[in-house]
């Protein structure tokens, strides 16, 4: 099998959203039961599931943590989460809780060593989010831009035992004007640490480059409303991959 695709449910108030351009004032509601759609998810054959809590991005604590419990509670298929997790004590608190992997974002930027202390501590369960707005970092859920360059950022974690790092392409997120699929490899090739893509997966097209040879360097992508909108259909995306 090639890529992993990566099915998302974003948590706003508790419901299942996507966002455009990484701004909450316009979220699109698909779902008011995020178990459901975990549910969903894992029947129409995905293996993983990448949830995201928006309000804890922006509010730098969890607040939308029973929807993501429901979600643990529903699924049998590994989750890995992002969204206002800055502590190790936030770490510790969702890996207890059966999350598979924890997602770390604006902490990378701000206190990269936590991250590597996280890495030391739960070998194999911390990634690393890096969001980008123009080629630089942004952190505290996309409002606020650093002037760190993506690269840069990256190989700051190197042979920390990061599990993985989820490169959105902000610019893109929620439009599905197809993944940055240059920036991306860019990436992917410049360390050692598997990337994942995120950030405007728009139809069959960009699964097929997933699975192509040039992209056999990312460990997979994240896909959001072309799913919800039924752009993507889940069955024909799968049999791409796992041919």
């Amino acid at each position: 099998m090639t890529g992993i695709l990566f099915p998302a449910i974003d948590l706003k108030d508790g419901e299942c959203v996507r966002l455009k351009l990484g701004d909450m004032n316009q979220a699109t509601v698909y779902n008011s039961d995020p178990a459901a759609q975990a549910i969903a998810f894992e029947r129409q054959g995905f293996q993983w599931l990448h949830v995201v809590d928006l309000n804890g991005a922006f509010e730098g604590e969890s607040v939308n943590g029973d929807a993501v419990e429901a979600i643990l509670s529903a699924t049998s298929n590994p989750v890995q989460l992002g969204g206002g997790i800055r502590s190790l004590a936030h770490v510790a608190n969702w890996l207890e809780k059966g999350i598979a992997r924890v997602i770390l974002g604006t902490v990378a930027v701000r206190n990269p060593d936590l991250v590597k202390e996280a890495c030391r501590e739960f070998p194999g369960k911390i990634a690393v989010g890096i969001d980008a707005r123009g080629g630089k970092v942004a952190v505290e859920g996309w409002a606020e831009a650093s002037e760190l360059g993506v690269i840069e950022l990256a190989k700051q974690f190197e042979g920390a035992g990061v599990s993985a790092i989820v490169y959105t392409d902000i610019d893109r997120d929620g439009i599905l004007a197809g993944i940055n699929w240059s920036s991306t490899i860019e990436l992917a090739d410049s360390v050692a640490i598997p990337v994942i893509a995120s950030g405007g997966l728009a139809s069959i097209d960009d699964v097929r480059k997933l699975a192509s040879p040039e992209c056999a360097v990312l460990e997979g992508a994240i896909t959001g409303r072309a799913l919800y909108d039924g752009r993507l259909d889940a069955a024909e995306a799968l049999k791409v991959l796992n041919r």
